[in-house]
């Protein structure tokens, strides 16, 4: 392998991570004690548990792509072993558009309720009901 691979390598495999965990998963799922809930609580319990779920689905993704290519590099022209990369990589672009286009009708459909214009729903707490 050349030094500009290794360089890439290096990159994709040690700076990459860092810059996905700068957003993070929130600190605490649940934002009250469990017994003195406010809506407020309960709109940010339902963001937080989103925002982790993309997250995690996200994480899963990039492995099953990774995956995918791995198997479709080492195929070896073995056309079954192309046809399981290629499934992969189907089924993974389906869950992920598929988990994105819920995300939005949610999200949409949250805002026209919950708000009224396109800002954050889950910020109820400045409704006044």
């Amino acid at each position: 392998m050349h030094r500009s691979g290794l360089l890439v390598s290096y990159i994709v495999a040690n700076v990459a991570p860092i810059l996905v965990f700068a957003q993070g998963l929130p600190g605490k799922i649940v934002p009250c004690d469990g017994v003195n809930c406010t809506l407020c609580d309960i709109a940010t319990l339902a963001q937080n548990i989103l925002n982790t779920g993309i997250f995690v689905a996200v994480f899963l993704s990039a492995a099953l792509f990774t995956w995918a290519g791995i198997k479709y590099v080492t195929a070896g022209g073995d056309a079954g072993k192309v046809g399981d990369a290629k499934s992969i990589f189907w089924n993974v672009t389906l869950g992920l558009v598929i988990m994105l286009a819920g995300w939005i009708v949610v999200d949409t459909l949250m805002k026209t309720l919950v708000r009224g214009d396109f800002g954050p729903w889950n910020s109820v707490c400045t409704v006044s009901l």
